[in-house]
């Protein structure tokens, strides 16, 4: 099995669903089949048959149904179920929200940048545990991000930049420990990546990155 391929295996995440996360699942899917799908084929230059469209989203190759909108991830020569919220909203989100005009600037902002300032500590504490986890093994951090097709990028003392979808790269940038400050973990977008995705949603695919580190560097 691929790097790539193992690392997919750590985005599915078999804990209940609260019911209105469920609910609010369901209508995305059930609002992606309102779409026209020949014109999101054309927008996003997606593989398709008359079943399904074959996206990948951070180096995961999924196939969504045409005509249910279930989500599967493709594990070696196997599709397995991936009907979580932060993989569905994350992919239609992107897939049927993100404008016609869209481009990237190449000039980067923190995730907390895009929101008002009761959410700027959201997904970025100073005492993260997955910081902490990578202030010890470094070295797996690096093979979690190349895993997951990151390329290293200046900033910070390790950064990486990894692509979600569409060309849109989520930048990772972390901080060693030292006597005075914990280990830290950055998260930055291109300046322009709202007209990819919402802000809300930029949440979702973090927590969807965040759980595949934690899990590679953990195996």
């Amino acid at each position: 099995m691929s790097a790539a391929a193992a690392a997919l295996n750590l985005f599915m995440e078999k804990k209940p669903v609260a019911n209105n996360y469920l609910i609010q699942m369901q209508q995305a899917q059930k609002l992606f089949l309102t779409y026209d799908q020949k014109k999101l084929i054309e927008k996003f230059h997606l593989p398709f048959d008359e079943t399904y469209l074959y996206p990948t989203m951070l180096a995961v190759s999924y196939r969504l149904n045409r005509h249910t909108g279930s989500l599967e991830r493709k594990d070696g020569d196997i599709w397995e179920d991936a009907n979580t919220f932060d993989q569905v909203m994350t992919l239609l989100d992107m897939l049927c929200d993100s404008k016609d005009t869209r481009y990237l600037t190449g000039h980067l902002k923190s995730t907390q940048s895009f929101g008002q300032m009761f959410h700027q500590n959201l997904l970025e504490n100073p005492q993260d545990p997955l910081a902490a986890a990578i202030d010890r093994s470094p070295d797996e951090f690096r093979k979690a991000c190349l895993s997951l097709k990151g390329r290293p990028i200046s900033g910070g003392d390790m950064a990486y930049a990894i692509e979600l979808f569409d060309g849109l790269e989520i930048a990772v940038f972390f901080w060693h420990s030292d006597e005075e400050f914990p280990a830290q973990l950055r998260f930055f977008w291109d300046e322009n990546a709202l007209s990819y995705i919402r802000y809300e949603t930029m949440h979702y695919a973090l927590g969807l990155l965040r759980t595949g580190l934690s899990r590679l560097l953990s195996r």
